[in-house]
């Protein structure tokens, strides 16, 4: 039984209100759906899924090493690993390979492949 003072709506409402509220402060916080600086379009985007805002954007690993072929990007990994250096690999856009590290690590991994 509806009752006909009104009170049933108030729920509905706050929970719209607060609703309209986070999205206006996440809005203002530069949380907002980005698209390609050349338009509303998907060239700005990289194959697949766009999770990171720029093509290059491994997150938090940083590039330690760029090379033209896999072998040598192993290589590199097993050396990084035996400084107890933990690594991955990546294929980039232009087919070269780049061996990814953690940002804490990536000074003394550019070190050591510096010096081979």
């Amino acid at each position: 039984m509806a009752t006909s003072d009104g009170w049933y709506l108030i729920g509905p409402l706050i929970a719209f209100g607060l609703v309209g509220f986070l999205g206006a402060v996440f809005w203002r916080m530069g949380l907002q759906p980005t698209g390609s600086p050349g338009g509303p379009g998907r060239e700005g985007y990289a194959d697949g899924l766009a999770i990171f805002g720029e093509r290059d954007d491994y997150g938090l690993l940083f590039p330690a090493a760029v090379t033209e072929h896999p072998e040598v990007a192993d290589e590199i990994r097993r050396l990084l690993a035996d400084a107890g250096i933990r690594a991955t690999t990546a294929i980039r856009r232009d087919g070269r390979v780049s061996i990814l590290v953690f940002c804490e690590e990536v000074e003394e991994a550019r070190r050591l492949v510096g010096s081979v």
